[in-house]
């Protein structure tokens, strides 16, 4: 699966965001992750293909939606009240079942197909 992302940007703190992914193919669940300068790759948020079961890292939840567009195979992933912290490359992920359980109980199942990468920055 090809995934292509797009929304990134310089935004400033406070701001909303909205991040897509597009799939060229079906997958068990769209996956968010980002990885700071220095910093691991850490899970944002997923969404299943079929029935559009919601996943939220505990640290995203309260400032991120997900939401799925089945006609145009992209994955929306709304960011709020963004901070200097949320400043990362943000990763859409094609997710099979297995890596969504292991993401969201803290754990990290090896992904084959990854997106390019879509760089957020958020000034103060």
């Amino acid at each position: 699966v090809q995934l292509v992302e797009s929304g990134g940007g310089l935004v400033q703190a406070g701001e909303s965001l909205r991040l897509s992914c597009t799939a060229s193919g079906y997958t068990h669940a769209l996956g968010w992750f980002r990885q700071a300068p220095g910093k691991d790759r850490e899970f944002v948020a997923a969404i299943s293909w079929r029935d559009e079961n919601k996943y939220y890292a505990d640290s995203m939840k309260d400032r991120v939606t997900l939401s799925f567009d089945f006609t145009k195979r992209t994955a929306y992933l709304q960011m709020n009240e963004v901070k200097p912290a949320d400043t990362a490359t943000y990763y859409c992920a094609a997710m099979p079942y297995r890596a969504v359980v292991a993401a969201t109980t803290g754990g990290f199942l090896h992904i084959d197909d990854w997106g390019q990468g879509t760089l957020v920055t958020v000034t103060s």
